[in-house]
């Protein structure tokens, strides 16, 4: 069997390369989907990393992914030389923007680093029915990119109120992790 004269430049290609490729190409549909289209993949492929893996591992997989979307979009999306309070309103105004919820921050303990805060119209779960566990895995990922980008320390994320729950809300725990700080281009 011949070669394929396409493959010769083939790369791998990483999250980097995606983000910055093919958005041009949607000429007549432009650059947005539903939330049921974005629901479908997500749930979808959470649905099949637990057959193959449990549930254990799929969680997992779905905060190291939103752990990595969280880094690409803080250094992306968001100035990370801001004073705390100005980035977390950053923070806000970009997800309200790109529609990912509706961020509030509840407590912020700049002393230890804690953070309790909270997603409305949360993208991933708002209006699912009462499921009985939490399911914003990716969110917990997300929002540990972006702390441990932001402030150069391990971040640990933990979803302790979920619309699947029955909250209204998703509730979030955000706390330094023990350990060494996780090299970034943080502060």
């Amino acid at each position: 069997m011949s070669q394929n004269v396409f493959d010769d430049d083939k790369k791998t290609l990483t999250l980097d390369d995606f983000m910055k490729n093919g958005t041009q190409e949607r000429d007549n549909l432009g650059d947005q989907v539903p939330i049921m289209v974005y629901r479908l993949l997500e749930y979808a492929i959470r649905q099949v990393l637990e057959e193959r893996f449990g549930k254990e591992e799929q969680q997992r997989i779905f905060r190291e992914g939103g752990f990595r979307a969280g880094e690409y979009f803080t250094k992306n999306f968001l100035d990370i030389t801001l004073p705390v309070n100005e980035f977390l309103a950053q923070l806000h105004q970009e997800l309200e923007v790109l529609k990912m919820g509706v961020l509030r921050i509840e407590e912020l303990d700049e002393d230890t680093g804690r953070f309790m805060m909270t997603i409305a119209e949360d993208a991933d779960c708002s209006g699912l029915p009462v499921m009985g566990e939490a399911v914003c895995n990716y969110d917990e990922g997300f929002l540990s990119g972006v702390l441990t980008t932001y402030t150069g320390k391990a971040y640990t994320v933990k979803e302790v109120d979920c619309w699947a729950t029955g909250d209204r809300v998703c509730r979030f725990r955000a706390e330094v992790s023990e350990g060494a700080a996780r090299s970034c281009h943080g502060r």
